[in-house]
């Protein structure tokens, strides 16, 4: 079995896997603690904070550890708006978003904030103009993925960033960077962020470790009370040994990325010219995009028939995002792209890892060719 749902989650590196147990057996001590034992798992923390901002480019104090990409999106959305809203209750995003993002956004609206949702263009995109057009003077918030989780579709973050600060410096800048790192240069400093989210499980480390990049100056209203850590925007103790691993993990991750990128999006490209010469598939993504994902739509055929068909053939792909692959309803984001409904309802991603070989690619072509003729003659009845 070939797997090719990397944007869904990576297998851990395995020296992150052993960072993570010999941290986990030998050094136990809660970080707040301040005996030795404490005082060592302080010190371990204080080092994967700082290999973290240095990864990215920015300071130590910068970084917030959270679980992951959710509560990361849902701590800088919620927690900017509550602690902005004085300024005003305009918040601005797309309707392609993360649902962590998305569903903020609609939360936030049922509390009374006026959601301004800018629309995408055919390949998943906006414009930096299109969001500078879409301010107002109440405006606090802007928040924008790197790359779609689904199409891979890249936004143009640095020259919104950079508009933004001459435009609106007051208006913040969220940068959801989950499917970048690893895979684009990951830079949130100069492209004027002011708050970026980032998920472990995505470059290789482990599920249920991720961090918040905060601006200096940046506050926010913390959702998790009962604690001081991490400079008391997020209550917890931190699970220190996979904090470790998340450290390791963006270190080989960031430096692995130009060799990556150059190689995935060989595999890339010739995956997509595969698609595009198969009639009755719809390529939804382009050369474009991220090196990493290739999304398609088998228009009049259920995506979770296509992906099962695929899988007894050998190969692992995913229907829409993780998040939300076992829903029944179609693409949110295809649908926003302005796809057709059965385009939207029959989505498939393909997404690749480091790992993967041009065999890989080869036995995924040919489960593609064999998925369809055994599927055309079921068309009609689906």
């Amino acid at each position: 079995m070939k797997y090719f749902d990397y944007a869904a989650t990576t297998p851990p590196d395995p020296d992150v896997v052993r960072t993570i147990t010999e941290v986990m057996e030998a050094q136990y001590g809660n970080p707040s603690s301040i005996h030795g034992y404490g005082e060592r798992a302080h010190q371990l923390l204080r080092r994967a904070r700082a290999g973290c901002a240095a990864a990215i480019g920015v300071k130590p104090e910068e970084i917030i550890f959270t679980s992951g990409a959710t509560e990361s999106n849902n701590l800088a959305i919620k927690g900017a708006a509550l602690r902005y809203q004085s300024r005003g209750k305009h918040i601005i995003t797309t309707a392609t978003e993360h649902a962590s993002v998305y569903e903020s956004f609609l939360q936030l609206q049922q509390w009374g904030w006026d959601v301004t949702w800018i629309p995408v263009d055919s390949l998943g995109r906006v414009t930096a103009q299109q969001v500078i057009e879409a301010l107002r003077p109440d405006t606090v918030l802007v928040s924008l993925m790197h790359v779609n989780n689904e199409t891979g579709a890249i936004h143009p973050i640095a020259e919104i960033g950079k508009r933004l600060k001459s435009e609106a410096p007051r208006v913040l800048f969220h940068v959801d960077g989950v499917q970048g790192v690893g895979k684009l240069e990951a830079k949130p400093a100069s492209w004027y962020a002011d708050l970026y989210s980032l998920s472990a499980h995505k470059f290789r480390g482990p599920k249920g470790a991720g961090l918040l990049y905060v601006r200096s100056g940046i506050e926010l209203t913390p959702l998790l009370s009962g604690g001081s850590q991490e400079n008391g925007m997020r209550a917890g103790t931190e699970n220190v040994a996979l904090l470790v691993g998340m450290a390791k993990a963006i270190r080989l991750a960031v430096e692995h990325q130009p060799q990556f990128a150059d190689r995935v999006t060989v595999y890339r490209d010739q995956i997509m010219a595969f698609i595009k010469e198969i009639p009755g598939l719809v390529l939804n993504s382009d050369q474009q995009g991220a090196p990493h994902i290739i999304h398609f739509s088998y228009p009049g055929m259920k995506a979770e028939v296509v992906l099962h068909t695929l899988e007894q053939l050998g190969v692992t792909v995913s229907t829409q995002s993780a998040c939300s692959s076992r829903s029944a309803e179609p693409s949110r984001v295809l649908l926003a792209m302005g796809k057709d409904a059965a385009c939207a309802a029959g989505g498939l991603r393909i997404s690749l890892g480091d790992e993967h070989t041009e065999e890989d690619v080869t036995l995924l072509k040919q489960a593609i060719h064999q998925m369809m003729a055994q599927l055309r003659p079921l068309e009609r009845r689906m």
